[in-house]
Order: C-alpha cells, then structure tokens, then sequence
C-alpha cells in the first residue's frame, strides 16, 4: 500500500485537473475533512491555488480551487515579505 497523503494526492488531481475541484470532490474522492485546511497547507508550501466561484443555471454557487500562475503582484510581495524579514 502507498503512503501518499491526502494532501499529496489532492495536489496531483489539481496539477492534472484543469477544471478544479470542489470541496466536496476533496472530501469524497481523497477523503479529506477539513478541504480549506488542506488547501490553505498547500498554499503555505507555496502552491499557488485560486478559489473560483461558479453559478450553475439553478441558481446554486459552488466553489472550485484550481493550481493556476500567480501574477506579478503576487510574487513581488512574496519577495518584498522575505527582503523585510516577515518570512
């Protein structure tokens, strides 16, 4: 049996899934818990991971996290942060 964790496996599905996943996706298919706290560890390891919001035509809004490209801005304050000492 492998030892690969959850958080690793959800990782994998958004490097190969371009559409995202949701919460539920995370909870049901990797057995996840806590998918924000997932996702927020991932983040922390400098996974650049953006919530995306989708209406469907009922009306019904879901949340789907995706791996994407961190703009710019994005990576100038990360090393404005490590420069001044915060990181």
């Amino acid at each position: 049996m492998s030892n690969v964790t959850k958080e690793a496996r959800v990782l994998s599905a958004l490097q190969t899934d371009d559409r995202g996943l949701t919460a539920a996706q995370m909870k049901s298919r990797f057995g996840v818990a806590n998918p924000t706290a997932t996702v927020s560890a991932l983040r922390m390891k400098g996974f650049p991971i953006y919530a995306n919001s989708r209406t469907n035509k009922g009306g019904e809004t879901r949340t789907f996290y995706r791996l994407g490209t961190p703009s710019r801005a994005v990576v100038a304050a990360g090393y404005r942060a490590i420069a001044s000492g915060l990181v």
